[in-house]
C-alpha cells in the first residue's frame, strides 16, 4: 500500500519560516520523482517544486524560486521542502506526490504524478 504523508504545516507570520516533511512507504523512492503541489483557498492546485530521483535536478515554480528549497533522502524515505520568506500568498494546503516517469519538460505536471497524501495546511497571516 503507497502512502505519502505530508507533515510540518501551521500557522506563521510573514516573512517566518516552515519545513515540510514527506514520509514515504510503499514504494522504492529511488525510483519516483517527488513533487510538493499547492492549493491555495478558493483557486487550484499548482505545482511549485520537484526533485528528480535519476540526479536529483531540482525544479521551482516561479512564485517560490529562491525562497523555497527541495530535498530528499532516500534511506529514510523523506522529502523535504524547506520554505523561507513566507507570504500569505503561499497559505494553502501544501501537497506531495511521487511519480515513476516524470519528464523533465513537465517537472510541475500534476497529472504526471502517480500517489499523492493528503496534505498538510500551511497559513501565513500578514
Amino acid at each position: 500500500d503507497v502512502q505519502l504523508q505530508a507533515s510540518g504545516g501551521g500557522l506563521v507570520q510573514t516573512g517566518e519560516s516552515l519545513k515540510l516533511s514527506c514520509a514515504v512507504s510503499g514504494i522504492t523512492l529511488e525510483d519516483y520523482a517527488i513533487g510538493w503541489f499547492r492549493r491555495p483557498p478558493g483557486d487550484e492546485r499548482e505545482g511549485i517544486s520537484s526533485i528528480m530521483n535519476i540526479d536529483s535536478t531540482t525544479y521551482y515554480s516561479d512564485s517560490v524560486n529562491g525562497r523555497f528549497t527541495i530535498s530528499r533522502d532516500n534511506a529514510k524515505k523523506m522529502v523535504y521542502l524547506q520554505m523561507n520568506a513566507l507570504s500569505p500568498e503561499d497559505t494553502g494546503v501544501y501537497y506531495c506526490a511521487a511519480g515513476f516517469r516524470v519528464p523533465k519538460a513537465s517537472p510541475l505536471q500534476p497529472r504526471r504524478y502517480d500517489y499523492w497524501g493528503q496534505g498538510t495546511l500551511v497559513t501565513v497571516s500578514s
